[in-house]
C-alpha cells in the first residue's frame, strides 16, 4: 500500500488529548504554561529525566501519558504555543512530589488549578470548607446534564485556583469528557484573555498614531510644507503602524480563535443555573466577552488606522505628482515660447540673409557690368538697379526651396 505521508499524522490527530477514565473521588491538578519554540527541546527532555519509579506509556511529539512514582497518572498535551500538563490520582493520596515535577518544567504558567471530584453533593459539603472557596464570590451550576461545580475562580496562596465537581451520576466516559471540556474551557478562556493586555498596552500607540495622522493632514492642505518633509513624516509614521500590527496581530488572532473554542465548550457543557449562585455561563460572559470584543475593536481600528495611512500616501502622491504635471506643462509651456521666438528670429536672419546675399550678388553683377560697359555702351548703374529686384526675389525663391527641402526631408 503506497500511503499518503501525512495519513498516520491525521489518523493520530484524532486520538490526542485523551484521558484516563475518572471515577469519584479522586483529584485532578492541571497546569497549563506558554512554552516558546526555544524551550521545546528542553521540555522534550525532560521526559527522559522523569522521577524514580515514573513511566511513559505513549509519546510522541504531540502527546504524552503515563505514571509517575505512587500510582499518579498523568497526560502531557502540546498545543500551538502552549503545553497543558494533567495529574490524575486518588482523592487521599499524597501528590507533592509529581507536582515539584510538573512545576519544573519549562514554560510560563498561564492556568494552575486543583480539581476534587466527589460522587454527589453530600460528598461535596462534606470537602467543600476544606477547599477555602470564598462564598461571596462563589460560582456554582449543574453542567454537562446532572453534574455540578463550585469555583470561586480565584488563585489561592499557592498559585492555584480549585474547583469541586460532584459527579452526580454521570460516570466513565461521560464523566471524563465533561471535566475535560470543563478544564479546556478555562484554559482556553486564559489563553484569550492574554490578548487584553496586549491591546490595551497597543491602544495608546494608536492614538498617538490617529493624532499624528490628523497633523499630516492639516500639513497636506498647506503650500508652505515641503512634499519631501511630508513623505518623510508619513513614512515613519506607516513604520510605527506596521510595528504595532506585526507586535499584535498573531496575538489577536489568537484570541479570535481561542474565543471560538470557549464558546463552543460552554455550549457543549450547557450550564444550568442554581438560585442564589452566579452560573458559569454568566461568569464567563459577564467580562470575558467585553475583553474580546475590545481585542476585536483594537484589531478593527488598527486595521482603520492603516488604512487611513494608506489614503494618506496616496493623496501625498497624488499631490507629488500634479506638482510634477504642472512642473512639466510649465516647462513645455516655456519650451513652445522658446521655440516660437526661435521661428521668429530664424524669419529674421532669413530676411536678413536674403538682402545680404542679394547685396553681395548685386555688387559681383554691377562689378561684371562695369567692365563690360566699356565695350558694349548701356550704363551699367541702370542695369544694376533693374537687376537687383530679381536677384532678391531669386535669392529668396532659393532659401525658401531649401528651407522646404530641409523639413520635409529630414536627416536621419
Amino acid at each position: 500500500m503506497h500511503e499518503h505521508e501525512w495519513r498516520r499524522q491525521i489518523v493520530n490527530e484524532m486520538h490526542l488529548r485523551r484521558w484516563p477514565v475518572l471515577r469519584a473521588p479522586m483529584q485532578v491538578v492541571q497546569q497549563v504554561r506558554l512554552v516558546d519554540d526555544a524551550a521545546r527541546d528542553a521540555e522534550w527532555a525532560a521526559w527522559a529525566a522523569m522521577p524514580e519509579g515514573g513511566e511513559v506509556r505513549r509519546a510522541d511529539r504531540r502527546h504524552v501519558s503515563g505514571t509517575l512514582a505512587g500510582g499518579v497518572s498523568f497526560t502531557w498535551e502540546r498545543h500551538s504555543e502552549a503545553s497543558t500538563q494533567t495529574l490524575f490520582a486518588p482523592l487521599d493520596s499524597d501528590i507533592s512530589a509529581a507536582i515539584a515535577w510538573m512545576e519544573s518544567l519549562p514554560g510560563a504558567t498561564v492556568r494552575a488549578t486543583r480539581l476534587v471530584i466527589v460522587a454527589d453533593e453530600a460528598d461535596a459539603a462534606q470537602v467543600m470548607p476544606a477547599m477555602g472557596l470564598v462564598h461571596d464570590d462563589l460560582v456554582s451550576c449543574h453542567v454537562a446534564g446532572p453534574m455540578r461545580i463550585w469555583s470561586d475562580f480565584h488563585i489561592g496562596e499557592d498559585g492555584y485556583g480549585r474547583m469541586l465537581v460532584a459527579a452526580c451520576g454521570l460516570e466513565g466516559g461521560d464523566l471524563t469528557r465533561a471535566v475535560q471540556r470543563l478544564q479546556e474551557l478555562s484554559s482556553y478562556r486564559n489563553l484569550a484573555l492574554l490578548g487584553l493586555p496586549v491591546a490595551r498596552a497597543a491602544w495608546p500607540r494608536l492614538d498617538q498614531a490617529e493624532a499624528d495622522l490628523r497633523r499630516l493632514g492639516e500639513a497636506l492642505t498647506r503650500d508652505d510644507v515641503r512634499d519631501d518633509d511630508l513623505m518623510d513624516q508619513l513614512s515613519g509614521l506607516s513604520l510605527a503602524i506596521a510595528a504595532v500590527a506585526s507586535t499584535t496581530d498573531y496575538r489577536m488572532s489568537a484570541t479570535a480563535a481561542y474565543a471560538l473554542l470557549v464558546e463552543e465548550r460552554l455550549a457543549d457543557l450547557a450550564p444550568r443555573p442554581i438560585p442564589g449562585f452566579l452560573s458559569l455561563g454568566e461568569f464567563t460572559q459577564r467580562r470575558f466577552l467585553p475583553a474580546v470584543r475590545t481585542c476585536a475593536a483594537f484589531s478593527r481600528r488598527e486595521r482603520q488606522v492603516a488604512a487611513r495611512a494608506g489614503q494618506f500616501t496616496a493623496l501625498l502622491r497624488a499631490r507629488i505628482e500634479t506638482r510634477i504635471e504642472n512642473q512639466n506643462g510649465a516647462l513645455l509651456a516655456s519650451l513652445e515660447r522658446s521655440a516660437v521666438r526661435q521661428l521668429r528670429l530664424q524669419h529674421l536672419v532669413e530676411g536678413l540673409s536674403v538682402v545680404g546675399i542679394s547685396y553681395y550678388a548685386t555688387a559681383l553683377i554691377g562689378h561684371v557690368l562695369e567692365g563690360g560697359e566699356s565695350l558694349v555702351h548701356f550704363d551699367a548703374r541702370l542695369a544694376v538697379g533693374v537687376i537687383t529686384p530679381l536677384v532678391m526675389l531669386a535669392t529668396w525663391l532659393a532659401l525658401r526651396h531649401a528651407r522646404r527641402q530641409v523639413l520635409d526631408h529630414p536627416s536621419p
